[in-house]
């Protein structure tokens, strides 16, 4: 099967070993999903860094932020019965979850979009408070006048939910805490108002009665939301029959917001698809990609932490031009340019 994604050649752009730890006790991981922006004629990536303690036979260490703001590391025996340890990313012990790694944001910057080096002022954005004890993840950042607004997946052992930030400089950060409580993430703000309001996907989850859709809340002042609406949802044995979640902000057209989205499948696979919303009723989907419009397929893309992932919430556009950087395996920064005309012609009318 085969996409429309023009991947640049020296794929993968950054790799773990390119980031330095945050201590000398800890080791990256993997970096995962970057936000992307425009400052002062650069273009930069706010790339997700996982990191653990380097394991050892036997035993398995869960990285945290105690309540001193501290890295605290939970020691368990592989053979502790209260210990299910079936999955790379996610662990539970004695009832509870725990991420095998801890997530903090670095800024990278670039001249040309294609090099990228750590930023050298202000680069790391870490954890702060008890509701992002377990780390912060997959920022998406959108720019609305001089103001930036970060959001990302704020993890804690109270849940997965939606913080906030934002900043004129890239220096001094407003910290708005949660504005989606658990089980939320995938928040993508859009880059105007539309009539004079705020307008954010997102996407509440549910295990039982309903699933991983993508929602949409609208704001007066950009901080607290109300009057959800569900957007989309997943389709039956199609490529997004799982789970489906916003990639960046959405891209205004003449025809309507082009939303980039992630879908999964039954066997976990992670593409990338579009929808189409309308101009003056975001709530409402106009169309939508049937085929996605990226797969996994390459060697870095297939093979990783967990691999068979290609996963985006940051793009530049440059006239018709779309890149997408995206992460991939759930270990390498990645990235890819695309038509918007093209994608605009796959998508078809939702009845």
């Amino acid at each position: 099967m085969s996409d429309i994604a023009k991947r640049f050649s020296n794929n993968p752009i950054l790799i773990p070993k390119n980031i330095e730890p945050t201590s000398a006790e800890l080791q990256v991981i993997c970096l995962l999903n970057p936000g992307v922006f425009r400052f002062k004629n650069k273009i930069y990536l706010l790339v997700r860094v996982a990191e653990s303690i380097t394991q050892k036979e036997g035993v398995v260490f869960f990285p945290v932020i105690n309540d001193n703001g501290k890295i605290e590391i939970i020691e368990v025996p592989l053979n502790d019965p209260h210990l299910i340890a079936t999955d790379a990313r996610v662990m539970q012990y004695k009832g509870l979850d725990y991420l095998t790694t801890l997530s903090h944001l670095r800024l990278m910057e670039s001249e040309d979009g294609i090099k990228f080096t750590e930023s050298l002022n202000n680069s790391l954005l870490t954890a702060i408070g008890t509701l992002e004890q377990f780390g912060i993840e997959d920022c998406r950042v959108s720019q609305i006048g001089n103001t930036y607004y970060l959001t990302y997946t704020a993890v804690s052992n109270s849940g997965v939910g939606v913080g906030l930030r934002t900043t004129t400089n890239w220096v001094d950060f407003t910290h708005h805490g949660m504005i989606f409580p658990p089980h939320n993430k995938d928040c993508a703000i859009f880059e105007e108002l539309i009539n004079g309001k705020y307008y954010a996907l997102h996407r509440p989850s549910s295990v039982q009665i309903g699933g991983n859709f993508i929602w949409i809340a609208e704001s007066i002042d950009g901080i607290h939301w109300g009057n959800h609406k569900f957007v989309a949802g997943t389709r039956k044995e199609m490529w997004d029959s799982v789970r489906i979640g916003a990639g960046a902000a959405p891209i205004k057209t003449e025809y309507g917001w082009l939303q980039i989205y992630h879908g999964a499948d039954v066997a976990h696979r992670y593409c990338l698809g579009a929808l189409l919303l309308d101009l003056n009723d975001p709530s409402k989907v106009i169309s939508r990609t049937e085929d996605p419009i990226m797969i996994p397929k390459e060697d870095y893309e297939i093979s990783g932490f967990f691999g068979h992932v290609v996963f985006t919430n940051g793009h530049i556009i440059d006239g018709d031009k779309l890149t997408i950087y995206y992460g991939a395996a759930d270990e390498f920064i990645c990235g890819a340019d695309f038509s918007i005309k093209e994608i605009l012609s796959l998508l078809k009318i939702v009845s």
